[in-house]
Formats: C-alpha cells, sequence, structure tokens
C-alpha cells in the first residue's frame, strides 16, 4: 500500500476552478450525503480498471470511470453504434494529489515529497480567481427531434406490448459548438445553481466532464454495498404549497413508481449475485427527494457481499445501472442501441473513487456535459423511461425539462 501523508489545512471559502486550468488529468466527485467532496490530481499510475488488495480495499487512492460502452465487454454485446477512436472504456488513475474537503475541513492527502506541491495545489484551489469569465451564447441543436423520438418510442412501445421488455431508457442528445468556452467557470455556475450531491468534474487531456448528477450509482463501506436507483421526475415551483402537491402527485403517481420499483428489482437481482445470503434489503421504497430544480423518486438497496468480493465484483454484476437501461437489462441495451442516435459514451456510465479504507463512491453520470476542447463540441444528453402505461409525448418532455435544467445552470438559456 502507498503510504500517504494526510495533512489538515486551514482553508476555508468556494473554490477556485481555474486553479485546476494547469493540470492535465483531475477528476472531483461530490458525496452530498456524506457533507464531503473529494479531488485527485495528476498521475501516479493509469489501470484499465481499479485495483484491489486480498481484502477488497484499494490499494492506493484510485479515481477514474467506467464509460457506458464497457456493457459491451461485459455482456460481450456487438453495439450498432461504435464509440469515437481512442475512447476508453474504462480508466483509473493514482492521482499525485487528493484533496479531501469534510465537514468544512481540508485535507490533503499527498506522498511525503509532494508535500510542497501539494500544499501551493489546495492554495491555489482557495485563492479567489482575478477574474471570471462571463458565459459565451450557445445553440444547442437536437439530434432527435421530437418527431423522431415519438416514432422510436412507438417501436420500443410494441416491444414492450409484446412482451420482450417491461421498461426502456430512451435517450435523446443534444450537442453545441462552444471553441471559447471556458469550463472551469462552467462548471462552478453549473455546480453551484444544481447543488447536485454527486456532481463530477473531469478533465482527460482535452476532454472535460461536468456532471451535475443527483443520482448514486453504489457505494461501498467494507463489505455493504449501497445502490440507489432514481427514476421519477417533477419539476419544483417557488410556491411552497404547489411544491409540495407536486411532490404528493409523485409520491402517489403509480406509472413513476412502476418505473422506480423495476429499476430496483433489477439491482436487487444484480447485487444478489455477489451478496452473502440473506443481506440483500430495500432500506428505502420509493422516497421523493427535493433538489433545487426537480424532484425526483429514489429507492435504496443494500448487501453484504460476498467473502473474498471486491467492489469491481459489484460493478461487474450491476453495470450499466438499471435506471438508464431498462428490464430486462440485456435486451432493453440491445433496443436502445437500434433507436438512439448517438453513442453515449461516458453518458449513463459512473465516475467515482475508492479509497485505501474501504470507502468508495460511484455516481450515474446524468445531467452532464462532455466537452471536447479540441474540436469545441459539448454534447448533452437526457432520457427517461418508457413503460407499458407511458404517454410518450410526456416522456418527451421530461427529457428536455432535464437538458433545460443543465443548460439554465450554464446560463446558456
Amino acid at each position: 500500500m502507498v503510504m500517504r501523508t494526510t495533512l489538515q489545512l486551514d482553508h476555508t471559502g468556494p473554490v477556485n476552478w481555474a486553479a485546476l486550468a494547469k493540470h492535465d488529468l483531475f477528476l472531483y466527485r461530490r458525496v452530498g450525503d456524506q457533507r464531503r467532496a473529494l479531488l485527485g490530481v495528476g498521475l501516479n499510475g493509469a489501470y484499465k480498471s481499479p485495483l484491489f488488495g486480498s481484502d477488497g480495499a484499494a490499494a492506493d487512492w484510485m479515481f477514474g470511470y467506467f464509460d457506458y460502452d464497457l456493457k459491451n465487454e461485459l455482456e460481450h454485446l456487438a453495439p450498432r453504434l461504435v464509440a469515437d477512436p481512442g475512447t476508453l472504456s474504462s480508466f483509473w488513475f493514482e492521482p499525485r494529489f487528493v484533496v479531501d474537503w469534510r465537514d468544512g475541513s481540508v485535507l490533503l492527502h499527498c506522498l511525503p515529497q509532494h508535500e510542497e506541491e501539494g500544499r501551493a495545489l489546495v492554495a491555489a484551489l482557495h485563492t479567489p480567481p482575478e477574474r471570471t469569465s462571463d458565459p459565451v451564447d450557445a445553440d444547442w441543436v437536437e439530434h432527435t427531434t421530437r418527431e423522431a423520438y415519438l416514432r422510436q418510442a412507438t417501436t420500443l412501445l410494441d416491444h414492450i406490448r409484446r412482451g420482450d421488455i417491461y421498461e426502456v431508457n430512451y435517450c435523446t442528445t443534444r450537442t453545441a459548438q462552444l471553441p471559447d468556452w471556458d469550463p472551469y467557470a462552467a462548471f462552478g455556475r453549473l455546480l453551484a445553481k444544481s447543488d447536485a450531491p454527486f456532481a463530477a468534474f473531469h478533465r482527460f487531456g482535452k476532454r472535460f466532464v461536468l456532471c451535475a448528477s443527483p443520482e448514486r450509482f453504489l457505494a461501498f463501506d467494507g463489505d455493504r454495498v449501497v445502490g440507489q436507483p432514481m427514476k421519477g421526475t417533477r419539476p419544483r415551483s417557488m410556491d411552497l404549497g404547489e411544491d409540495e402537491r407536486i411532490a404528493q402527485e409523485l409520491a402517489n403517481d403509480p406509472k413513476e413508481r412502476s418505473e422506480n420499483i423495476m429499476a430496483l428489482d433489477v439491482m436487487r437481482n444484480d447485487l444478489a449475485r455477489i451478496a452473502s445470503s440473506g443481506t440483500v434489503k430495500v432500506d428505502e421504497l420509493c422516497g421523493v427527494h427535493a433538489f433545487t430544480h426537480v424532484h425526483q423518486m429514489v429507492s435504496t438497496v443494500s448487501a453484504r457481499m460476498l467473502p473474498g468480493t471486491t467492489p469491481l465484483d459489484a460493478v461487474a454484476a450491476a453495470f450499466p445501472m438499471a435506471s438508464m437501461t431498462g428490464a430486462p437489462k440485456i435486451k432493453a441495451m440491445q433496443l436502445i442501441d437500434a433507436v438512439e442516435d448517438r453513442c453515449r459514451g461516458l453518458f449513463s456510465g459512473s465516475l467515482g473513487f475508492f479509497a485505501p479504507g474501504g470507502t468508495g463512491d460511484l455516481n450515474v453520470v446524468i445531467r452532464t456535459v462532455l466537452y471536447n476542447a479540441e474540436t469545441g463540441e459539448a454534447s448533452l444528453s437526457t432520457g427517461s423511461a418508457l413503460t407499458a402505461t407511458c404517454d410518450p409525448e410526456r416522456e418527451w418532455d421530461e427529457c428536455v425539462l432535464k437538458a433545460r435544467s443543465v443548460i439554465e445552470a450554464l446560463r446558456h438559456a
């Protein structure tokens, strides 16, 4: 195990994201329900998958992602949509520095010989920027029109009526050309506006990921694994009475509950593959959680992993998450590939970290802008679940609502 020094530093105030501009590799992940955020910066080692010891804990801090197309390797699928050349289905790295914000304190985890450099990084992150760039104008173009969406939704509903599947998550994509975009300032706006509990900010060379995710995929603490599928969305209201009425409507909506329970059942089945007998349990069923722009329906399932099982085994059993695919999962993924216009890439994948103490957290990459600084293209994908009782026009409106929440947070609207 790498023996890092942990230092508690005296810094307060908002993060200056522009201080990361000189670093080609970093990953920030928020864990809102723990009042914690972590940032891995720089490269000590790079890997296809996170590394774990015989006790199931990471040998060192590991930060990285699982791309949606990892499903092709896990389930031996031959997709119609092909990823961009050079895209990695999974990438994990041991960072040079780990900055750990917890309950108002700042910790720095680094090797002793890197302490001075690490202190300078943390100081720069808490130094107000000299200037903040203004939002640039953006023209987001839909790659799937409303008419095309409704036509493909009808095709998917035919499969549901035939019994091929019970639920499927159908996604659409918007793109914009932003050659002069400042992703650092943009992420600051996105995080401040969304207050997303599982937000992430990732740079890998010229590629950036600005993620305002409200959804957790899996969390780990020793041999305990927790999943939180999220299905069901309603917009918030500024009127408190109306907002409460909307939340209750979501809680009691039979269609939304059926979507959520199907995703929950798939995850229960997935985790049962790696769980000790009798340990899989539902901790919360169809709870309504309030976020800045929307109410979301969330269920929670937990399990104890079998002895000798690592978090990577749990990921292999449950990825991609049921909330972004459907039920049965493999057939739903095949139909998704047949109807969607673009390869999902990191959208519907996961960004996260694993710590040496045996903890880890993986999000669901939604409410996310993928940006290529070399080409200037930004993409934003959103989706909703189709079931036998759904109204496709209402599902289209849900896709628009989710996209609008990100675009407005970026101040592109």
